[in-house]
């Protein structure tokens, strides 16, 4: 089993930079040889040429506004638009933003593609302001990247493990 980890957001808007730090984090981390952890910043369709690598399972890490109490951590299956369901010019115009640069769209683009792995999750912080120009995530956000980084590493050893289970 393949397992991807991307880490997103933009490090100079405060605490949309979370999924970059916790990526980061990872990084210095002995991780299982089955992982790659990376950091995509804002470039969606970067995450999207990632998986044009075969991978079985996917974990993305951004700040996601959910209106929690900022700081808390979330595990949530994003929901991805198919495009093939869509009207003609409604998947032109679902399609035709090349950048990307939220999750979401990127998710699709993937599973409009067929490289979007089966499973996958969003490991997510409510932040505090993700929208505040310069580098530094707030106390709250920063806090909540090594809850972050146990949850990253949680799941993948369940994904590792189950893997083993049933091959």
């Amino acid at each position: 089993m393949q397992i991807l980890v991307a880490g997103v957001g933009n490090v100079l808007r405060g605490d949309d930079g979370f999924g970059v730090e916790v990526a980061q984090a990872l990084m210095g981390r002995s991780l299982p040889p089955e992982v790659r952890v990376v950091e995509t910043g804002i470039g969606g369709i970067h995450l999207v040429q990632e998986m044009l690598t075969p991978f079985d399972a996917l974990l993305v890490i951004d700040a996601v506004d959910l209106g929690r109490t900022p700081g808390t951590v979330l595990v949530v299956k994003p929901d991805v638009i198919d495009v093939h369901a869509l009207a003609p010019m409604e998947r032109f115009d679902a399609l035709a933003d090349m950048h990307y640069t939220k999750p979401e769209r990127a998710f699709m683009l993937a599973r409009a593609l067929g490289v979007l792995p089966g499973r996958f999750l969003m490991v997510g912080c409510q932040p505090v302001d993700a929208d505040r120009l310069g580098e530094g995530l707030s106390p709250q956000v920063a806090a909540a990247v090594a809850v972050a980084v146990g949850e990253v590493e949680r799941i993948v050893t369940h994904w590792l493990a189950e893997h083993e289970a049933v091959g």
